[in-house]
């Protein structure tokens, strides 16, 4: 049977192109609705752990529907599905994760603690395995959970009959199967502050349809406005001895950084979205508290009301859209910043270590830049590609594309030319067949 159905997949390559193949691939394997898999993630700086929470099934299914196999970054993480029958890989999702940026802090060193991580991937038809991969910052794999999906498991909670939040398209660029769908959700609005927070999500959706690559793909994305209520105004603001009961609990001083603004309430917070198309997700905190984050596959969360709400919303979706690393690198080196490992190629496709620097932008160089690139005439070499040292917050050791992007510099007016392909190519994996 397998032999058979191998035959027919090239006689359809050959009669249909490689988009209705590719239709066929998701139909073989996949119903047209939403499995839901909520995992626990734990452990310290020295050994982690998953644990399988729940799973539960949505009747639809937005995401792309192909190149369901492959992934166009490594990220922190991936999670895959495989024909149980088979042994083949019919998806793969990858993604990075709060609790893998703080293994790499100090308390880690300290204290052992569980995170929440939510993927939503489509429903199998048959018995599929999936397995959950964590890797440290070497790329090296740290954990791995595997477990089989039954379809026809009775404790597959079916929130088929869930009611929506209620919701509004901000800006249509075609039907939810076909574009990228991102969620936008009001996190800190009561209700009475529902109006303000539409104005808020249309500001943040123009923004980022105005840079490109977007501006180029408007058609390819959908922005939806999700009315997530909140018992209070404001998010919790711990510095100030704050805290406020929000739609997702979010608060500053994530991991004891001020302006780090993130939610360990990850259930919640798909949740808000059950029943809603949503591939990615934008959340917009009602405070003027200057901060956010921005977690690849995971979510951006970022003040709407401080005056550089519209660049720094552009720079969180760039890490969790398109995994772009941070550009900026603080004034004096900090030996102790473990994000990223000296000796290993980080994952981001925007800053290098120069041990694999061949795979990131060697291809993008104008002839004749030297490596390293010094940046003596600012104004010139603004948005050239070379070599600049300095990024993922050291100033040695760990280089950029571009003196100046949005990943850089609120100043920014654009991604820098590196960033810009990056964020293309994820555009096209999630929209296009592969050719």
């Amino acid at each position: 049977m397998k032999r058979q159905f191998i035959g027919f997949i090239a006689l359809a390559a050959l009669l249909f192109g490689p988009s209705r193949l590719m239709a066929q691939e998701f139909e073989h394997y996949f119903s047209d609705s939403t499995l839901r898999i909520d995992y626990t993630l734990m452990g310290n700086a020295s050994e982690q752990h998953a644990a399988l929470k729940e799973l539960q099934h949505y009747p639809e299914w937005s995401g792309r529907r192909h190149n369901l196999s492959t992934s166009p970054l490594r990220g922190n993480g991936q999670v895959i599905l495989r024909d149980k029958a088979s042994g083949e890989v019919i998806y793969r999702q990858a993604f990075s994760s709060l609790f893998q940026e703080w293994i790499v802090t100090p308390e880690a060193r300290e204290v052992s603690r569980s995170f929440e991580a939510t993927f939503l991937v489509p429903m199998p038809l048959q018995e599929a395995e999936v397995e959950l991969v964590l890797m440290n910052n070497r790329g090296e794999e740290q954990c791995s959970l595997k477990h089989t999906i039954h379809p026809d498991d009775v404790l597959i909670r079916d929130l088929s009959a869930v009611e929506p939040q209620p919701h509004e398209y901000l800006h249509r660029g075609g039907s939810d199967e076909a574009c990228i769908d991102v969620c936008i959700l009001a996190e800190g609005y009561t209700e009475a502050e529902m109006e303000l927070f539409l104005e808020d999500a249309r500001k943040a959706a123009e923004e980022i349809l105005r840079y490109a690559p977007f501006n180029g793909y408007r058609e390819r994305f959908n922005f939806i406005a999700v009315k997530s209520p909140s018992k209070h105004a404001n998010v919790s603001v711990p510095q100030d001895d704050q805290w406020r009961e929000t739609a997702i609990n979010s608060n500053f001083m994530t991991f004891y950084m001020p302006r780090y603004l993130t939610t360990s309430n990850v259930y919640a917070l798909y949740d808000q979205v059950r029943n809603i198309p949503c591939e990615h997700l934008v959340v917009l905190a009602n405070t003027e508290t200057y901060g956010g984050g921005g977690i690849y596959n995971s979510y951006t969360l970022t003040t709407a009301h401080h005056p550089h709400f519209k660049p720094v919303v552009v720079h969180e979706f760039g890490h969790s859209f398109g995994g772009l690393g941070d550009e900026y690198f603080y004034d004096t080196e900090d030996a102790t910043d473990e994000t990223y490992s000296l000796a290993h190629e980080p994952w981001e496709p925007n800053i290098t270590t120069g041990v694999d620097f061949d795979s990131k932008w060697a291809d993008l160089m104008p002839e004749g830049v030297e490596r390293p690139t010094l940046p003596t005439d600012q104004r010139k070499a603004d948005y050239t590609v070379g070599l600049y040292e300095g990024g993922g917050y050291r100033t040695k050791g760990i280089f950029r594309p571009a003196v100046v992007c949005r990943m850089r510099d609120n100043v920014a007016d654009r991604f820098c030319p590196v960033c810009e392909r990056n964020l293309e190519r994820v555009i096209l994996h999630q929209t296009e067949p592969e050719k």
